[in-house]
């Protein structure tokens, strides 16, 4: 059986050539090109070295670039807020852009954008092997069809790469083929249009949906595989061109609504032949898919197209720190926010506003778990937890894993430190069903497409809240959210509120729109799908405090009752010795602070009063929205409309400059 342990990680070396010159650099390694490409299996295992660059799951060890965001800095969305000053997404022109190949998929840098680098090895990596294909296509070394398999899976990866790049940074140098060390011209060349850039994506994409195998192993990649992948590019690329057409950054584009067009279509007719296959159903509950140890769930769950599994009775160094930012003990630095809790669906399928299910207008965790919709008790603590919210993710840990932290028991390694075993969902049925859904109402909306039916929402949104629930959520009287109806659509006052209005796209007008974009919100929580949603949406705006003031405060608390004293114990459940999240301190006075509901307005949208500190003896008002410790808004440049695209940083000039080439800058980051 595959697993993604990639314990051939030292072969994405192999000839992959990049160094200051971005195209340039001798072998890393004694392994001998002119004798390598033998059989499929090399092939095999040239390609699986890659895998932990794309299918990264919850990362190795410490890392956790595009891991789940429970651990250090997180993804930069505004489904996440910090204690102190929010981080910045980028304000001045780096000098690095982490292109160096010894730092490709590494740092902080990419959880600030959730796409990639400015760094050509990975393409030079798919270039080189379709290179290599083709002479082990003459030479007799492969079949016709193992040929236009991993042809297919080549040209899949490299479409990948560059959606990644163009996500990055717009325009940027395309290359179809291997680059000579002495062509500087090429190698020097200016960026491309982005539509070049992603005609060929979208072509690299159509060959392997033709010609990768839909079956290569267990956890290996597949047509299906590819499908969600390409329907994700095609997604993404085909709302950027609709929500930022008349930006400067576009001007170099022609064409922009046919292509948007184009690849929307190609994000449906992508994520359609997923659907369309049978194979994959919503048959597994939500936390078992984040949460299981040792085994894959590709076959077992019908939801998981490919799984990565992390045992290191396997391999050693399979193994990650995320189950340990979310098993209860570990503090948070950042969760969810008002902002989140309000975009929450209610069981009744209707948002909190205008829900009529009971004891809807409680939003103490406890009540929360059973008034909405299931993800939502899968997803959190149902207490107050030790984060700068208040609110504690603990989506990405087993139901047994979190029990250690009030039982007294002693944990077991898989479950601490950066020893976590319990392995990752890379690719879900859930992503394929939603990135079609929103190509079709987009395609719908914008281009005369046809109408979203009843029978398109039973498929995708639908199916997925038919999920099963565990026998846990059953317990705490947890119950599936009701279907959406394309007859009767939520009207969620939060979609024309003055922060939406204030983004880059202004208002959603279609109300089926916000819902699907509600549906993936849910969905992916910290999953580093946000950032890159609200980019490609024209929200970026929504990061800023000033205009998103609910992103500034935390969930709902009770610090009075985590208080314990001879004549007080807390009433909370789930804490060791009965200590609770006791805030209220000595240390804290004029530090902790909370938020009351002031009103309610007419439409049923909440409205919060000012901080209320503690003061040492108000305990009776420390009820209310917690305000993180000393928080701060980060600085306005952070939403600015250059910040959609990350620039060009000052290496990558200077070694054009030394060459005496030119590449062009971003918009906006040309004056420092």
């Amino acid at each position: 059986m595959k697993k993604l342990s990639y314990i051939f990680m030292a072969l994405v070396l192999l000839v992959m050539t990049s160094c200051n010159n971005f195209l340039d650099r001798s072998s890393l390694t004694t392994l001998d090109d002119q004798t390598y490409w033998s059989s499929e299996n090399n092939v095999r295992l040239f390609v699986l070295g890659a895998y932990g660059s794309y299918f990264t799951g919850y990362s190795d060890n410490w890392g956790q670039v595009y891991a789940p965001a429970v651990y250090s800095s997180g993804e930069f969305s505004d489904d996440r807020t910090t204690s102190g000053t929010q981080s910045n997404i980028l304000i001045s022109l780096p000098s690095d852009n982490w292109y160096r190949a010894e730092l490709a998929y590494r740092g902080y840098w990419l959880a600030r954008r959730g796409s990639g680098p400015w760094n050509f090895a990975y393409i030079r990596k798919w270039n080189l092997l379709m290179d290599r294909l083709n002479t082990m296509k003459d030479g007799g070394k492969l079949s016709d069809e193992a040929y236009n398999h991993w042809m297919g899976v080549a040209r899949f990866f490299r479409g990948w790469e560059y959606s990644r790049f163009v996500e990055s940074f717009g325009d940027v140098p395309y290359y179809d083929h291997q680059v000579a060390t002495d062509d500087y011209d090429d190698m020097y060349k200016d960026r491309d249009p982005r539509t070049l850039a992603m005609d060929g994506v979208k072509a690299d994409f159509d060959y392997a949906m033709a010609n990768v195998r839909t079956d290569d192993g267990v956890d290996n990649v597949n047509k299906y595989v590819v499908g969600v992948i390409a329907s994700r590019c095609m997604l993404f690329e085909g709302t950027w061109y609709i929500y930022h057409k008349n930006d400067e950054a576009m001007k170099t584009c022609s064409d922009i609504d046919a292509h948007a067009k184009t690849y929307l279509t190609a994000a449906r007719d992508y994520a359609q032949v997923v659907i369309d296959s049978g194979k994959f159903a919503f048959d597994t509950d939500f936390r078992t898919l984040f949460g299981t140890l040792y085994t894959t769930l590709t076959g077992t769950s019908k939801e998981v197209i490919l799984y990565r599994v992390y045992n290191k009775s396997i391999y050693t160094s399979s193994q990650h720190c995320i189950a340990s930012y979310s098993n209860g003990d570990e503090g948070q630095t950042q969760s969810g926010n008002f902002s989140t809790l309000k975009a929450w669906i209610c069981n009744d399928g209707k948002p909190y506003a205008n829900s009529t299910v009971a004891n809807v207008g409680s939003w103490r965790l406890q009540d929360m778990v059973t008034t909405r919709d299931p993800r939502f008790e899968a997803t959190f603590w149902d207490e107050p937890k030790a984060s700068a919210t208040g609110l504690y993710t603990e989506k990405f840990i087993d139901r047994e894993g979190v029990t250690y932290a009030y039982n007294g028991k002693s944990r077991p390694a898989w479950y601490g430190s950066c020893t976590n075993e319990n392995g990752f969902p890379c690719i879900r049925y859930a992503e394929a069903v939603l990135n079609w859904i929103e190509a079709k109402a987009e395609l719908a909306d914008k281009f005369g497409g046809a109408a979203v039916t009843q029978a398109d929402l039973d498929k995708s949104i639908n199916a997925i809240r038919n999920r099963p629930l565990d026998a846990v959520a059953i317990a705490k009287g947890v119950k599936k959210t009701a279907a959406l109806q394309i007859s009767n659509l939520p009207n969620d006052p939060e979609r024309t509120s003055a922060a939406e209005k204030a983004t880059h796209a202004g208002v959603v007008n279609s109300p089926l729109i916000w819902e699907i974009r509600r549906e993936r919100r849910m969905e992916f929580f910290l999953e580093q799908y946000r950032v890159l949603d609200i980019r490609r949406w024209g929200k970026l705006e929504l990061m800023q405090g000033s205009l998103n003031p609910d992103m500034m405060v935390g969930g709902w608390v009770e610090l009075d009752l985590a208080r314990k004293t001879d004549s007080q114990a807390t009433n909370l459940k789930k804490t060791l010795n009965n200590q609770g999240y006791n805030l209220l301190t000595t240390a804290n006075v004029n530090k902790v602070s909370v938020r009351h509901i002031s009103k309610i307005n007419a439409d049923g949208t909440v409205v919060l009063g000012d901080r209320i500190f503690f003061n040492g003896t108000n305990y009776d008002q420390m009820r209310g929205f917690l305000v993180p410790v000393n928080i701060q808004d980060r600085e306005v440049i952070n939403t600015d409309v250059r910040n959609y695209l990350e620039p060009i940083c000052t290496d990558v000039i200077t070694q054009y400059s030394d060459k005496g080439y030119t590449i062009t800058q971003n918009p906006g980051w040309q004056q420092q």
